[in-house]
């Protein structure tokens, strides 16, 4: 089965994974965090994460290669595309929504090993692709991806998504300085304060946070783990099942107005009973949102966000831009639509011949509702009637519609679609409302959308591809460590000993503990590489023994590294 390919107006947030330029620390850090989830989780994670691990294409000694998990996860109907951390909610599931699981390309550092705020490839690759595989389950992350690309955030949101990828960007990279995470995290309090009220995009935000996230399955009592980011984290998965964390059944209005925090761990998790129940709940979800209820309260959800929405007309005539202004009648119902910058119309999701950005360029408006006096909606009325309004080509007409909005013009031409009229160009058009000028003469030709009203609003493009500018991704992953050093080459010689297995693989082992004794004191990672394959090959008991007296050594210097060490000895 041919891989998936990624639409054009997506590949600008994808990145090249540079596969070479992942060092053997990183490879070190995946295989730390895969052992640990492997041996924590393996009974407690849902059946389908552990048969989908080799099935994806993911191994535990080394990170994956993205184009072979592109090629591995065919078969169950996806594929996967490396994305250069934080994307806009409407992309990532567009993204989901066309079956491509977004992996970021970074791996977290080795002090964040436990858990980073940050999305990483081990969250992307290791927490979601393997239960993909399951039917039902990738049924699921499909359909939320459809419905999720729709939702409406508004426009502080929007603000508060650049200030939290900001913030979690900084921890993770590491060369952050106090002053500017602190400087940072002020930012997000700053934004999240502007924040009045919750919208549908943060609702279902934290729908997907307790289901694909964070959710738990099965029995209450005895749940299974399938949520990725649990599956991901060596802390917060092992803590999940623990009588610390509250388990609730799940319920969906409960769900989404609970909220999160990505930056630490989650107090309470909710158990779904089958992933048929998660389809069902966000089926029931969806009924809610604009895109399935129209009308003036949805416009009105476009306008504050402030960003790119698409507004469906019931002649099935769609207009992608930014709405900046609504008119309304004495009964408060929206009954013209204004759109600044870049607007296209589209019937379908396919752009219309001549009415994309280019010509629409500086903005669009057109009235909505029915005309004064005439019994159907405009867009169904027959020939005959149109001739008896003056709507004929190249004749003079005026259309007074129920709202007061009057259209007086020359007809120039008319586009028509499964027997509705959608839209009707002017020249020499007057458009006015209540005494307001809404288009002038001089203005060019006036394009008015037809419908008697709106029956779907929704967050970005209906013809994305045509809408958006076509940017080109960025070469590689940003900040990728590529530059060798002493330490890197250390765990680089160990690899190759675990892998390769060398004629001198003993006296490569005894040399670079000598050097991690003499200039690395306290990196514990390696040292447990070094005493696993002594005693995996039963090499130098009395090094074993002096490699397990220095961890302890480690393990008194903090309760992180006292965890992190004791668990690995474990599994050793």
């Amino acid at each position: 089965m041919q891989a998936r390919k990624i639409p054009k107006h997506l590949q600008k947030y994808t990145v090249k994974q540079e596969y070479h330029n992942y060092t053997a620390i990183n490879h070190a850090v995946w295989r730390y965090v895969m052992r640990q989830n492997h041996h924590t989780l393996k009974d407690f994670a849902h059946e389908a994460y552990t048969d989908g691990l080799k099935a994806s294409g993911i191994t535990i000694d080394r990170l994956p290669d993205v184009e072979e998990m592109n090629q591995c996860l065919a078969p169950f109907g996806w594929g996967a595309a490396t994305i250069d951390g934080f994307i806009p909610g409407v992309a990532f599931f567009e993204f989901q929504a066309n079956g491509i699981l977004p992996v970021v390309a970074e791996i977290r550092k080795l002090e964040n090993i436990q858990y980073t705020p940050a999305p990483d490839i081990i969250h992307e690759a290791a927490g979601h692709a393997p239960i993909l595989c399951d039917e039902k389950y990738s049924e699921y992350v499909k359909l939320f991806g459809e419905i999720g690309k729709k939702a409406i955030a508004t426009k502080e949101e929007h603000d508060l998504f650049e200030a939290v990828r900001s913030y979690s960007n900084l921890l993770e990279k590491g060369s952050a300085t106090d002053e500017k995470i602190s400087e940072a995290k002020r930012k997000i309090d700053e934004v999240a304060a502007t924040i009045k009220g919750i919208s549908e995009a943060e609702r279902i935000s934290r729908l997907y946070w307790w289901t694909v996230e964070y959710g738990l399955i099965g029995e209450l009592d005895h749940p299974k783990i399938y949520g990725a980011g649990l599956l991901s984290s060596v802390s917060e998965g092992r803590n999940a099942l623990s009588a610390e964390v509250e388990k609730i059944q799940y319920d969906l209005q409960t769900m989404i107005n609970t909220g999160f925090d990505i930056t630490k761990p989650q107090p309470q998790l909710f158990v779904c009973d089958s992933f048929e129940q998660l389809i069902e709940g966000v089926k029931e979800f969806a009924m809610e949102m604009a895109f399935m209820k129209g009308g003036t309260e949805s416009l009105e959800k476009a306008r504050q966000s402030a960003n790119v929405a698409t507004v469906e007309y019931s002649s099935g005539l769609q207009v992608t831009g930014v709405i900046n202004e609504l008119l309304y009648n004495d009964n408060n119902e929206a009954v013209y639509i204004k759109m600044s910058g870049p607007t296209a119309l589209a019937y379908q999701s396919c752009e219309l011949p001549g009415h994309g950005t280019e010509t629409h360029q500086e903005g669009f408006g057109a009235p909505i509702g029915r005309l004064k006096d005439v019994e159907s909606p405009l867009e169904c009325l027959t020939e005959e009637e149109l001739a008896n309004l003056g709507i004929v080509i190249n004749r003079d007409c005026l259309l007074t519609f129920e709202s007061g909005v009057e259209v007086k013009g020359t007809v120039q031409s008319m586009v028509k679609q499964d027997q509705k009229i959608q839209i009707i160009s002017f020249t020499d058009c007057l458009v006015t409302y209540q005494g307001q000028i809404l288009f002038a003469p001089d203005w060019g030709i006036y394009d008015m959308a037809v419908g008697e009203c709106i029956p779907s609003v929704y967050a970005g493009a209906a013809d994305g591809e045509a809408y958006y500018t076509v940017e080109v991704g960025s070469q590689t992953a940003t900040e990728h460590s590529i530059v060798s050093s002493p330490l890197e080459d250390l765990y680089q010689q160990i690899r190759d000993v675990r892998e390769k297995k060398p004629e001198n693989s003993v006296s490569v082992i005894e040399s670079v503990w000598r050097k991690l004794g003499s200039g690395y004191k306290n990196d514990w990672l390696l040292r447990l590489e070094v005493v696993e394959l002594l005693k995996e090959n039963n090499w130098l008991p009395s090094l074993q023994e002096e490699v397990h007296r220095d961890l302890k050594r480690l393990q008194k210097e903090s309760d992180e590294l006292e965890v992190l060490i004791s668990r690995g000895v474990q599994i050793i």
